[in-house]
């Protein structure tokens, strides 16, 4: 595990509220070494985005060193900050103390969300009313000095605040402004054009009229949806990507653009094979459960002690399966199922006499008859033995964060790793308005007195601790 500490007598990053010291060579994503600066180092991002697509893309691009400016609600936050239990309790003996010029009341948590610290690492929180004029003054005086700009609102919302594409671009022709129309707090999915384009979008709503859940779940069973909001992930990817790459062509062009990004055409795209069976051969996709429509045997079969995921994707593997489980009424007959083709034809008969043969034996003696046999195999984990998994601690796939208020918290790590440039967590999720006051002191040179003023009408909160 990677531990980050949280020390204030040393410099911060760039403008945190609170200081972060570093353990560097537990911390970076290639141990050993002294993180380098991020490959967005210099980047700035202005995110006022919610829930997961947007705040999951904004964590990308921070962990590879961009600098994100997380605009929320001074009331209630992002949404995501209520979506509990599990909560991640506070230490009491740790103050958070509202401004007492704060005209605005935050709500209180029982703690940190597991659903917020899971997507909110290395962001700055800035408590702003965006109805409030003031309020929208001080988002677009941050666009103006920002790289790029995230929203998930249903299209057309921030024209009414004067903060649309079309607004900001006369601020800062530069900018890269992306429209994520996504996610549940917008309740938008499918666009911002269209006969759909207001239409209510949540991930799963998508995944349902998109064709996913339609080939998800078991043959004989009801269409289900994906364990996690995938759309909502896979469209935070493709975000993520068509930043980066609005970015490399802002070098050679030196003007922003528009990036319209929605849930529906991420969907679309992340069909891959399926779609194309259907638009090249006009061939309908169903559900398979675990087993794949070309391959066998691949799919999960049941043991003594639990289920377990088998593939024998070429003849060599099916080979060495049948050989190492001695599974004798295939070795017999071995022509019937010597190809893919032949396998796939004779599938049931197939499964029937591996799934008898796995019903003798404990999950244990199977992974140990196929260990090291060049056959694909694997348990079907929960999240404990995930987690604990031998693979995942050598890889230091989880670091312990030390959060201010709540003590440590476990993250995922950023999943690539950078022989120059690493991807980092440089900081826990932060506080709601923890750092209203220092972006505005430190980024657009606000007096503290200008700040409190600002604080009384309720255009923003701030905090002391």
């Amino acid at each position: 595990m990677f531990t980050v500490h949280i020390n204030r007598s040393f410099k911060s990053r760039r403008v945190f509220g609170l200081t972060t010291y570093i353990n560097a060579r537990l911390y970076s994503s290639a141990p050993g070494t002294i993180p380098t600066k991020g490959p967005l180092d210099g980047i700035r991002v202005l995110d006022l985005s919610r829930v997961l697509a947007g705040p999951y893309c904004s964590m990308l691009l921070g962990d590879l060193g961009a600098e994100i400016i997380k605009i929320e609600h001074p009331e209630r936050g992002d949404d995501t900050r209520s979506w509990g239990p599990p909560f991640a309790p506070y230490n009491p003996n740790v103050k958070y103390t509202p401004n007492p010029k704060n005209k605005l009341h935050t709500q209180e948590f029982p703690g940190e969300s597991a659903y917020f610290l899971s997507v909110n690492r290395n962001k700055k929180s800035v408590a702003v009313n965006i109805k409030d004029l003031k309020g929208q003054q001080i988002v677009k005086e941050l666009a103006a000095i920002c790289d790029v700009l995230i929203e998930n609102y249903v299209p057309g919302k921030l024209a009414e605040f004067g903060l649309d594409f079309d607004t900001i671009n006369k601020v800062n022709d530069k900018i890269i402004y992306a429209s994520i129309t996504v996610c549940f707090a917008s309740g938008i999915g499918y666009g911002g054009t269209g006969p759909y384009a207001k239409k209510p979008g949540y991930d799963v709503m998508i995944e349902a009229e998109g064709g996913l859940m339609n080939i998800t779940g078991e043959k004989t069973g009801n269409p289900v949806k994906v364990g996690v909001a995938i759309t909502d992930v896979v469209t935070g990817l493709y975000a993520h990507g068509a930043i980066m790459a609005s970015l490399i062509n802002r070098m050679k062009t030196n003007k922003g653009q528009h990036l319209d990004i929605n849930l529906l055409g991420s969907q679309l795209s992340a069909l891959v094979n399926i779609g194309s069976n259907y638009l090249i051969g006009n061939q309908e996709a169903s559900r398979w459960g675990s087993e794949h429509a070309s391959i066998a045997p691949y799919r999960v079969y049941n043991t003594q002690t639990g289920p377990i995921c088998i593939g024998g994707g070429n003849n060599s593997q099916f080979k060495s399966l049948a050989t190492s489980l001695d599974l004798t009424e295939i070795l017999e007959n071995y022509p019937d199922y010597s190809t893919n083709e032949l396998r796939v034809k004779n599938r049931v008969m197939l499964d029937n006499i591996i799934q008898t043969k796995l019903n003798s034996m404990s999950r244990e003696m199977v992974l140990s008859a196929l260990d090291n046999k060049g056959v694909p195999i694997a348990p079907i984990n929960n999240m404990e033995e995930t987690f604990n998994h031998p693979q995942v601690v050598a890889r230091h796939l989880v670091a312990n964060v030390l959060h201010p208020f709540v003590g440590n918290i476990k993250i995922v790590q950023p999943a690539v790793s950078y022989s120059q440039s690493p991807a980092s967590i440089y900081s826990p999720p932060p506080m709601l308005g923890q750092h209203t006051q220092s972006t505005l002191m430190n980024v657009l040179n606000y007096s503290k007195p200008k700040i409190d003023e600002l604080c009384s009408l309720g255009v923003i909160s701030t905090f002391d601790y």
